[in-house]
């Protein structure tokens, strides 16, 4: 995945652009079990979509046909995108947990923001959007509602 630039903001449509179009394997923090919940049904459609998907949930398991990861430090392999389904409140913890595992850039999902989430990506060099739906921007951006191939 090409590096966009870490200082661009959730608005910046050439990031989010990259983000959507060059992310195979995203991780999803907070992934929930309850179908009627954004934390599952993002993931599924994004699955549908061609992405690869890790659930983190403490729980472990299965979901989605994945196996779930405990915490980010147990997903296996690199990470493209961490995308984070918990309060704002619990950003800041992620995105250093995102930065530790080497993820290649973290993901806020609509309603959550966080400042010092923002800064510690921007002071690490990490990609960073907040309170964007990804589902909403992936489909919006790939009318064809499947990844393109790089």
């Amino acid at each position: 995945m090409s590096s966009p630039p870490a200082n661009a903001d959730s608005s910046d449509e050439a990031l989010i652009t990259t983000l959507v179009r060059n992310s195979r394997k995203i991780t999803v923090v907070g992934a929930s079990r309850d179908p009627g919940k954004a934390a599952h049904q993002v993931p599924a459609a994004l699955l549908a979509m061609g992405y690869g998907i890790t659930p983190v949930n403490p729980s472990g398991g299965e979901l989605l046909g994945q196996v779930v990861a405990p915490s980010l430090a147990q997903v296996s392999g690199p990470i493209d995108l961490v995308d984070v389904f918990r309060p704002s409140a619990d950003a800041a913890d992620i995105t250093r947990q995102a930065i530790a595992v080497g993820a290649r850039a973290v993901w806020l999902q609509l309603g959550i923001v966080c400042d010092e989430a923002a800064a510690l990506c921007a002071a690490a060099g990490v990609p960073f959007v907040q309170n964007r739906c990804l589902l909403v921007e992936a489909r919006r951006l790939m009318p064809s509602g499947r990844i393109p191939s790089l």
